[in-house]
């Protein structure tokens, strides 16, 4: 008798409600992802600052039934940090078969072409149908995780979507006030004001914090309204790609302008004063003690206190807004999701089974296996309903966060997958779906993305020129940033001290060596 897969399924599309009985058998098409005729393990260091990998993790095990490859850990969480935890792994010299987790993309490029990890850019072409037309689509994010010798070390995590971040605002206090959502910086600066002067949440006392961020990087984020960059890759933040060429969001005359004018609102008291110090809890204490008045964070964690504050704050409405127009005359809004990011998996040189194991990788990249990277398993944790994987009721409802609940079984954890963003629309709000769709329409309409710079791998020469002299000159950036906003100097009359200063440093020299990468990875 042939296998025979067995599903039932009783839907109510309405409240997402399925009652599904769970697969006794393994379909004749389950066969299609077995990657071994016999049942092969490999061993793998796996490390993320709050977890390894787990050989029980259902996704795991599901992922073992289809292929036929079961992945054995052997890291440990003596350490919460990867990157020492890969420094341990690699000064010992015994890799395991795979090596993945966070910390993971520039070690590999440093290490693959010392010959410590196997290169796959023919294992890819030959048995890796998916993950190459993967690349073929996008060969900007091939590009970027190459080594300095051409070669591709390791599988990238890719997150999915445009938008992550955006502006939010208290619609309640607008109101209140009788004041319009601000569509220019001159009318963000009034609404400021009034949120500073005007008492608007009520309680007679000049208390409010007009605007507030939780990491003060959002802040000078904030220089784009004056035509300043900040985009940057997960290793070199706030470079950037202007036409070719490589540049630095802290040297521009955009930023020099767009820090000026923060100070000034910094010193009318439109801006957190504890801004710098008060860091992730300022969120949660500004919103529930219904004082701050506007911010610049996720839609899915930011909307939902709308939810979460509606009995404790009478009249609550913290909706998301479009990014004032700047001074050239176009909005923009520079956080979008990264494309490719550092996390992934790679081989090791002890790696007996380069083909299995990259066929295995493949595995995730096919419809079946990125549906179980992305959502778990289907009438365990999601069912398809009119095509599309569903969460089930119960694992929305819970308690515990959604993303929390899939790391639980091995879903969502940065292995070298292609992420679904429909996954987290389905436990973002109705006022999160509002502003990424508003997002989406005006970046449809007129464009306001700008294209991230996805990184370089740099080599032997030119690490080092990197490694000797960026650290001191990103820390004296910073230190003079900080000045200038809280008002200790003034950077009209530092800027060209300031300037001269960081090339003294060494800025020309590690531009140099950037754009020599970026021509090699991209041109």
């Amino acid at each position: 008798m042939k296998p025979v897969k067995t599903l039932l399924a009783s839907i109510i599309i309405g409240s997402l409600t399925t009652i599904s009985l769970p697969t006794f058998a393994t379909a004749p098409d389950d066969l299609a992802f077995k990657v071994s005729d016999k049942p092969l393990t490999l061993d793998i260091h796996f490390h993320t600052k709050k977890y390894v990998y787990d050989n029980e993790w259902p996704v795991e095990k599901e992922a073992a039934r289809l292929t036929n490859v079961h992945l054995n850990n052997v890291a440990s969480m003596a350490t919460t940090k990867s990157e020492e935890s890969f420094n341990l792994l690699i000064a010992s010299g015994d890799l395991p078969d795979v090596v993945g987790g966070s910390a993971i993309r520039d070690n590999v490029n440093r290490y693959g072409p010392e010959g410590a990890f196997i290169p796959m850019n023919d294992l890819i072409d030959k048995y890796a149908p998916h993950i190459k037309a993967f690349f073929d689509k996008n060969p900007e994010i091939r590009s970027s995780i190459l080594a300095a010798d051409g070669n591709i070390y390791y599988i990238p995590y890719l997150p999915d979507g445009k938008f992550g971040r955006g502006y939010f605002i208290r619609k309640d206090w607008l109101n209140k006030l009788n004041l319009e959502v601000p569509n220019t910086i001159d009318e963000l600066h009034d609404v400021l004001v009034a949120f500073r002067d005007n008492d608007p949440n009520g309680n007679g006392e000049k208390d409010e914090v007009p605007l507030f961020m939780r990491n003060w990087e959002e802040l000078i984020r904030m220089v784009t309204l004056w035509g300043g960059r900040m985009s940057g890759s997960d290793m070199f933040h706030d470079f950037y790609v202007d036409k070719g060429t490589m540049a630095h969001g802290y040297v521009g005359a955009g930023y020099k302008e767009g820090i000026k004018n923060l100070a000034k609102w910094y010193k009318e008291g439109l801006i957190d004063a504890e801004v710098f110090t008060r860091g992730s809890r300022s969120r949660e204490y500004l919103l529930s003690n219904n004082l701050g008045g506007m911010t610049h964070d996720w839609f899915a964690s930011t909307a939902g206190y709308n939810d979460s504050l509606a009995k404790t704050v009478p009249g609550f409405q913290f909706r998301a807004m479009l990014p004032p127009i700047s001074t050239n005359g176009k909005r923009v809004e520079e956080h979008r999701r990264a494309k490719v990011k550092v996390e992934g998996w790679s081989m090791s040189f002890n790696n007996k089974n380069p083909i299995e194991t990259m066929k295995y990788f493949d595995f995730y990249f096919t419809e079946e296996g990125r549906r179980l990277a992305n959502f778990g398993i289907e009438g365990v944790n999601y069912d398809m309903i009119d095509g599309k994987p569903i969460f089930k009721k119960e694992m929305l409802e819970k308690d515990t966060p959604l993303n929390a609940q899939l790391w639980e079984i091995g879903s969502q954890i940065p292995r070298g997958f292609y992420q679904d963003h429909a996954y987290e629309l389905q436990w973002s709000n109705k006022f999160a779906l509002e502003g990424v769709n508003m997002y989406d329409k005006e970046e449809t309409a007129n464009g306001l993305l700008v294209e991230p710079f996805l990184g370089v791998a740099l080599n032997e020469k030119e690490k080092a020129t990197f490694d000797k002299n960026w650290a001191t000159i990103r820390d004296y950036m910073l230190e003079m940033q900080q000045a200038w906003i809280l008002g200790s100097r003034d950077i009209d009359a530092d800027w060209d001290s300031y300037m001269a200063q960081v090339e003294r440093m060494g800025y020309s020299d590690v531009l140099k060596v950037m754009q020599s990468a970026y021509d090699r990875a991209y041109k």
